[in-house]
C-alpha cells in the first residue's frame, strides 16, 4: 500500500466524523483482495522475522453516521501464510503451533468501536473483537485508522482504507511450540482496501 500524505491523513480524520449521509443504515464495503493483507512479525532467536497471511474473506459494514456502528468479520487463510525463512514458515503451519491442516482459518468478529473522546477516528480509536485461532477464541482489542485515497475528493468515501494494529499472544491461543527459540508476542500491521459495495 502506498504511504499516504499527512495532508490526506488529516483530511480523512477531520471529514468521517462530520460527514452525514442521507441514508441511516451502515454501508457495506466489499474487500479487494490483491491491496489487503495481514502482516505478522515475531522474534525467532533474536531475529525478527516478518510474514504476511491472505484474507480469504471479509464482511465490512461501516456506519458513515456513527463510526462506533461499524462492523467486520474476517477470515484468514492459514495455509497460505508467508515468511521469508521457509523452516520458519513450515514450523508455523505444523501442529505445535498453528496446524493449518487441522485449523485452516483464523478468524476475526468485531464487538464494538471505541473512539477518541471527541468522537473522532484521530483520537486513539479501537476495534475490540474476538480472535479465533486453533478453535481458541479470545477477545483482543487492535488499534484502528480508516482513510479515503489520497486526492480523492472529500466526498468520495467509495474507495476506503484501514489500518489495524496490535499483538497478541500465541500460548493464549495454544499456538505455543518452539518457545524455546520463539517469542510468545506476534505484532499485527493489517492494512485492508474496502470498496463500497453496488
Amino acid at each position: 500500500m502506498p504511504l499516504l500524505t499527512r495532508r490526506a491523513l488529516l483530511s480523512v480524520f477531520l471529514l468521517l466524523p462530520a460527514w452525514r449521509p442521507a441514508a441511516a443504515a451502515p454501508v457495506r464495503y466489499v474487500l479487494d483482495q490483491d491491496r489487503s493483507e495481514v502482516g505478522f512479525s515475531f522474534d525467532l532467536a533474536g531475529t525478527r522475522l516478518r510474514g504476511t497471511m491472505p484474507v480469504a474473506r471479509a464482511e465490512v459494514l461501516v456506519d458513515l453516521n456513527d463510526l462506533s456502528r461499524s462492523n467486520v468479520d474476517v477470515t484468514l487463510d492459514v495455509a497460505k501464510a508467508r515468511v521469508a525463512l521457509p523452516l520458519a514458515r513450515q514450523a508455523m503451519l505444523g501442529p505445535e503451533v498453528l496446524w493449518a491442516e487441522r485449523y485452516p482459518e483464523i478468524r476475526f468478529v468485531s464487538a464494538r468501536v471505541r473512539l477518541g473522546p471527541e468522537g473522532r477516528i484521530s483520537e486513539g480509536a479501537e476495534i475490540v473483537g474476538h480472535l479465533t485461532i486453533r478453535d481458541v477464541t479470545r477477545p483482543v482489542t487492535l488499534r484502528a485508522a480508516l482513510y479515503r485515497q489520497p486526492g480523492s475528493p472529500p466526498e468520495d468515501l467509495d474507495l476506503l482504507e484501514i489500518r489495524l494494529t496490535g499483538s497478541i499472544s500465541r500460548r493464549a491461543f495454544g499456538a505455543s511450540g518452539r518457545a524455546d527459540i520463539v517469542r510468545d508476542r506476534v505484532d499485527l500491521d493489517i492494512t485492508a482496501t474496502i470498496r463500497r459495495a453496488e
